[in-house]
């Protein structure tokens, strides 16, 4: 089927709903006001139940269907915004200085509220969907303060599903794998303590920046030797902070950056690694490093019978020939993978056409994927709850 007539006659006020949520971002759990839209809504659409202040800002709605099934499945949207300053110049552009929806946030949650609206209207399906809108995806971990404040078990969710756009794929289209889909993006810091002095009496001193750099350069061989080829992973230096003047050597260096893994196994050793590099090249320079390693969320695993579902549904949508089944695992990161570890489901992403990307300052979610999205999140709740 193509989208559905009701998904294209909602398109305009979705659009207004989605450009009032762009105009208005929150970062974080700091989303009161979009949650406070979000709960509105689902209120006047007659959802049968609106929770909110779940995983502190979250909110759930439940939409009964028709049958006395128990069965109940999640569809869920993030709602927060990054810290960036937005430079689009869209008349719907950011209202609030040094905050921006730079990865569309906005959009998934216009598109689910429209799905919920269409879905309240119609209620052709048995059992229960549970529309989750979650804060905090950007780096707060909101799906497991969700997951941890009982989002599972106390609304009877028996699978949950995720969806991103994707600017550069063809408006509409849609692509998803089995496994791994998202990275498990994780941040390390190494601080270099040496004896700093006079840069005129280099012997004098243990170099914290030659210590750095030397441990800048190692730390590639991760990837290229310590891996197996065809587990992928990426150690990526971002910051290396160091010395106050031209003629000071420092006493200190801090090193920080970021690991993408796909594998569990991979990212063990990669934790390892960047410590055992570390200390052996600052050793060996009669130096020190205090390591940390934050582990920020899981890989995002889509299950395998449930990215069929997903599939299915898509497909309804877009037709075989703009579903791709097989795409290529990003090395981003997704906090939805915590959903993923507390029920089976799968994460699936959206074509948002030749746009800029994703977290750029001058990236707009597509209106015109509006639609598609609406009218996938109908067809996998009706799919998923048929008689």
């Amino acid at each position: 089927m193509p989208i559905l007539n009701r998904a294209a006659e909602l398109q305009r006020e979705v659009t207004e709903w989605r450009r009032h949520l762009h105009a208005n971002p929150e970062i974080l759990y700091e989303v009161e006001q979009t949650a406070a839209f979000v709960a509105q809504k689902l209120k006047e659409f007659g959802v049968d139940e609106v929770v909110t202040g779940l995983g502190r800002t979250g909110v759930v709605g439940v939409i009964k269907g028709r049958g006395e099934s128990n069965r109940a499945i999640g569809l869920r949207a993030d709602m927060d915004a990054l810290p960036l300053e937005e430079i689009s110049g869209k008349p719907w552009a950011s209202q609030s200085p040094g905050k921006m929806h730079a990865c569309g946030h906005d959009g998934h949650t216009a598109m689910l509220l429209g799905a919920t609206k269409y879905l309240c209207e119609t209620r052709n399906f048995n059992g229960s969907v549970v529309v989750i809108f979650q804060p905090a995806e950007e780096g707060g971990r909101g799906a497991l303060a969700m997951v941890e404040d009982g989002l599972m078990d106390r609304f009877g969710i028996q699978e949950v599903y995720g969806m991103h756009n994707m600017p550069g794929k063809n408006l509409g289209s849609f692509a998803i794998r089995k496994g791994g889909i998202m990275a498990a993006p994780d941040k390390f810091s190494i601080t270099i303590t040496g004896r700093g002095g006079h840069a005129a009496e280099p012997h004098n001193t243990a170099d914290t920046i030659v210590i750095g750099a030397q441990i800048v350069n190692a730390l590639q061989v991760i990837a290229a030797r310590n891996a197996n080829p065809l587990r992928s992973v990426v150690v990526s230096v971002t910051q290396f902070h160091a010395g106050t003047t031209h003629n000071i050597i420092p006493e200190e260096a801090i090193i920080t950056g970021t690991v993408r893994s796909l594998d569990e196994g991979v990212r063990d050793l990669a934790e390892r690694r960047i410590r055992e590099i570390a200390e052996g090249i600052a050793a060996a320079h009669d130096a020190r490093i205090a390591y940390d390693y934050e582990r920020a969320c899981p890989v995002t695993v889509n299950h395998a019978a449930e990215t069929e579902h997903a599939a299915r549904a898509a497909i309804d949508i877009a037709g075989t020939a703009s579903v791709d089944t097989d795409v290529d695992a990003s090395m981003a990161g997704e906090d939805f993978a915590f959903m993923l570890q507390s029920r089976p489901g799968a994460y699936i992403m959206i074509g948002n056409g030749d746009t800029p990307g994703l977290h750029n300052p001058a990236y707009d979610f597509n209106d015109e994927v509006i639609p598609y999205g609406i009218s996938y999140w109908v067809r996998l709740a009706e799919q998923r709850l048929t008689d």
